[in-house]
């Protein structure tokens, strides 16, 4: 009998364990599911599984395979028990209200300002990054207050900001959180702007342009071979970019950087602007931007100023009416001129609007129609 009753006294007791490590399992996944309630980490938009807890991201043309822990390129989406989450969201390493002359956007909405915004991450990794310190950051490495979509677009509001612009960083990267705000900015009749390298697929591209403005995109050159060894890139996905923004009806502005030595010669600038010519219009305003030596090429110099101006005359000379230059201290190229009477209609210096000659858009002088987002 006493053989039985310990017999019996074991098997309960195996029993109860059994039952104790599965309510743990139950109370540990329960943790997980609570920690996913984080306001910073959101199940991603744009991803399929591929099997035994691999998913596949869709955001951009990397699309990263992730097994589970593994984070994508960008840093900022990760693999969590199968499921894509995104690591940055309502989680901004940057917030301010700047001129939305220096998104840069030079017919949009003159003299006002822009409600700027900026997570950590980038999906790129270009050598010359001016912003490096927060876009080659990782997002779980930054402990900041979360900020809700809705806040942004109160605080928007607070600043008599005029748009909301995703910026300083790959907004594509923040692509859920910028798409919440855009959606409930829409609603309360705020305007959405973007500043982006245009590394993006094309259905979550359509989707935000429905939410967007006006977009300035760098185009960084003009060849596979400078985007892959400066960018680690490809410079179709940038042009496929400007055309979905284009055919969606988002005004377009684009910027170039011009690092010496690397995507400043005549034959490369002379082509990039037949390609926008042809492809997006004669009138798309191009921003032709001064290089500082930053992040990883430090041993360079600044762009010359006369490569700049030297950029400026290709430019005309291949038709294209309204080109900017951007990052010099001397107040050249920043003013919007007529291309049918040269008439200065925009006057700038640095940021600062200080006269504006435009009625009902059109130059004030001849009448000519000026494009851009003017009322």
């Amino acid at each position: 009998m006493k053989k039985h009753r310990l017999k019996l006294f074991f098997i309960i007791s195996l029993l109860f364990g059994f039952l104790a490590l599965g309510l743990a399992g139950k109370f540990s996944s329960t943790i997980a599911a609570d920690r996913f309630l984080s306001p910073t980490i959101k199940e991603a938009l744009y991803w399929i599984g591929l099997g035994e807890s691999k998913i596949q991201c869709q955001l951009c043309p990397r699309r990263c395979v992730l097994t589970p822990n593994q984070k994508g390129f960008c840093r900022g989406r990760k693999n969590i028990d199968g499921k894509l989450y995104t690591l940055n969201y309502a989680q901004p390493v940057a917030l301010h209200v700047d001129p939305i002359e220096k998104k840069p956007l030079a017919h949009v909405y003159p003299g006002t300002k822009s409600f700027s915004i900026a997570t950590a991450g980038c999906n790129l990794r270009c050598k010359f990054c001016q912003n490096w310190e927060i876009s080659q950051l990782d997002p779980e490495s930054v402990k900041v207050e979360p900020v809700p979509p809705k806040k942004i677009v109160d605080m928007t509001k607070e600043t008599g900001s005029k748009t909301i612009a995703f910026t300083y960083t790959e907004p594509i990267i923040f692509y859920e959180y910028m798409l919440d705000i855009a959606k409930i900015a829409k609603a309360e009749g705020i305007k959405c702007v973007i500043h982006s390298a245009g590394f993006v697929n094309e259905k979550p591209l359509r989707e935000i342009a429905k939410y967007l403005t006006a977009a300035n995109i760098d185009l960084k050159g003009f060849s596979d071979k400078y985007y892959a060894s400066m960018c680690r890139g490809n410079v179709n996905t940038v042009l496929n970019t400007l055309k979905i923004l284009k055919e969606e009806g988002v005004w377009l502005e684009i910027t170039n950087l011009l690092i010496p030595g690397a995507n400043d010669s005549d034959e490369d600038i002379a082509k990039l602007c037949e390609w926008i010519k042809e492809n997006l219009g004669p009138e798309t305003p191009i921003h032709f931007a001064r290089f500082f030596p930053l992040y990883k090429l430090t041993n360079l110099s600044p762009t010359p100023l006369a490569t700049l101006l030297r950029a400026k005359k290709i430019a005309e000379r291949e038709g294209m009416k309204h080109i900017y230059i951007g990052n010099v201290p001397q107040q050249i190229g920043e003013n919007t001129i007529c291309p049918n009477c040269s008439k200065t209609i925009i006057k700038r210096i640095g940021y600062n609007v200080i006269e504006n000659l435009l009625e009902n858009g059109k130059c004030s002088f001849c009448g000519h129609k000026i494009p851009g987002i003017w009322n």
